[in-house]
């Protein structure tokens, strides 16, 4: 989950600053997800990243 989340920012030329500005989440919390460090996201969390990333939830958080 971690890897996909980073790798489509990254794809989208985004900073995990700019994904938290997006999702009104921490810069922190996206980096923990990032890193695995959090492996339990909400499901408004998950909409809000994949909303953020232009994404569905099942890309980022379940393929």
């Amino acid at each position: 989950m971690g890897n996909k989340i980073k790798n489509k920012r990254k794809l989208l030329n985004m900073t995990v600053y700019d994904v938290a500005e997006a999702t009104g989440l921490s810069a922190t919390y996206i980096s923990n997800l990032e890193n695995e460090q959090k492996t339990n996201p909400s499901k408004e969390t998950m909409d809000k990243i994949a909303t953020a990333l232009d994404s569905s939830v099942i890309e980022l958080f379940f393929e």
